[in-house]
């Protein structure tokens, strides 16, 4: 496997060019105000440079990945396939027994995790987009336990499906096991004028976070009056980017429209808004029917960006590599082309990074076991990265 190591930034250009560059650009939505202090625009730090090295190349559209305990990981294409990625950087052939993948519009194999106990259980958990017989589609969750040899995913069967919708759009997802015995899944409002609406129906699981049993699914939601059981928050766009604080609290990041890209803490039975509420506009440039950004029973964002930085995964930096980021919130950027990283106190924003800039559409990022910052690239040719501080 080639590799290549460059440096990717300097401190003096990640610092200042950079730095100036994301919060000079003009918003999308002129004259919207902030509800608090550094809900967006929060002061610009120097950015660490780093070194990149490209573990694996070849993968086309990748999503998600997840590490395994032999330091070995596991990475989604998004056109179905799941693959392995060697410590060395050896990429398997596509494993089998996966669940059939709707990889039409935005759709396909999206997120993939472990079990905190893979090297007893070899349990892991898929979220995909799936097709269904009346031509609607959802979001879907599906596990089973992966081979001994590594090549296929054995007893696999689904346990969670996503209301169905006609569309191949927003299908969020990410995956998060909360350490108290549920999952958090993450979906989307599935991209229109009519679904958008759905996220303000508890009834249905548009535009929502759930939270469900791993190995059943079922509901272990927020209990919301006439509401599905499993629907922890709801009045989400789409939220392709989810973890846990170090402290275990749920953090979510969803896509806005053109700008309104949120930073939410969902707690359970809130309504985070959609499409009520937004610090976006239109793709058109109209303003968003109702135009506010504030109303009574709205949980507002803890933090929003515009222009957008077209999130994808997100992950909260508990590594020794980079002392000085212990805490920090490290997103995916798709729009941004670099890592998202900011500084978080009391729950609040104090200051916002962007580091390894010009890596192009990073679709996902993860820490890896010797504290190493990993990115997946979602093109053609996807690349899987590893970031570590560059010599000072």
């Amino acid at each position: 496997m080639r590799r290549l190591t460059v440096i990717a930034a300097t401190a003096l250009f990640a610092g200042c060019a950079l730095a100036q560059d994301f919060n000079d650009r003009p918003p999308n939505a002129a004259g919207q105000t902030p509800a608090f202090e550094n809900q967006t625009r929060a002061s610009a730090i120097r950015a660490q440079a780093l070194n990149q090295t490209v573990m694996a190349e070849g993968l086309e559209h990748p999503w998600g990945m997840a590490q395994l305990p032999d330091g070995g990981w596991l990475v989604t294409e998004r056109p179905g396939r799941l693959r392995m990625v060697s410590r060395d950087g050896t990429l398997s052939a596509p494993i089998a027994g996966l669940p059939q993948v709707d990889a039409r519009g935005q759709g396909g194999l999206l997120d993939v995790i472990v079990d905190d106990d893979f090297a007893r259980t070899r349990r892991l958990w898929v979220s995909f987009s799936q097709r269904l017989p009346d031509n609607g589609t959802a979001t879907a969750v599906a596990t089973g336990t992966l081979s001994a040899d590594g090549t296929r995913i054995e007893d696999a069967r689904t346990i969670w499906q996503q209301t169905p919708w006609p569309s191949t759009k927003h299908y969020g997802s990410r995956l998060v096991l909360d350490g108290q015995g549920g999952l958090f899944v993450t979906t989307g409002e599935r991209g229109g004028p009519r679904s958008r609406q759905e996220a303000q129906n508890v009834a249905n699981t548009i535009g929502t976070v759930v939270r469900i049993d791993p190995l059943t699914g079922a509901p272990m939601g927020a209990g919301i009056a006439g509401g599905l059981p499993e629907i922890w928050s709801y009045g989400h766009r789409n939220v392709q980017g989810a973890a846990l604080s170090l402290d275990g609290t749920l953090w979510t990041v969803e896509h806005g429209p053109r700008g309104g890209d949120e930073l939410n803490r969902p707690l359970p039975g809130r309504n985070y808004g959609w499409p009520d509420v937004s610090y976006g506009v239109e793709y058109s440039g109209q303003t968003i029917p109702g135009g506010l950004t504030q109303k009574e029973g709205i949980e507002q964002p803890v933090y929003y960006w515009d222009p957008v930085i077209a999130p994808g995964g997100m992950v909260f930096y508990d590594g020794d590599m980079f002392p000085d980021w212990r805490g920090d919130l490290l997103i995916a950027g798709l729009q941004s082309g670099s890592l998202v990283q900011l500084k978080l106190s009391h729950g609040r924003v104090t200051a916002e990074a962007r580091p390894a800039p010009g890596l192009g559409r990073v679709r996902d990022v993860a820490v890896a076991q010797d504290g190493a910052v990993v990115v997946l690239t979602d093109f053609d040719n996807g690349q899987m990265i590893r970031l570590t501080p560059a010599a000072p």
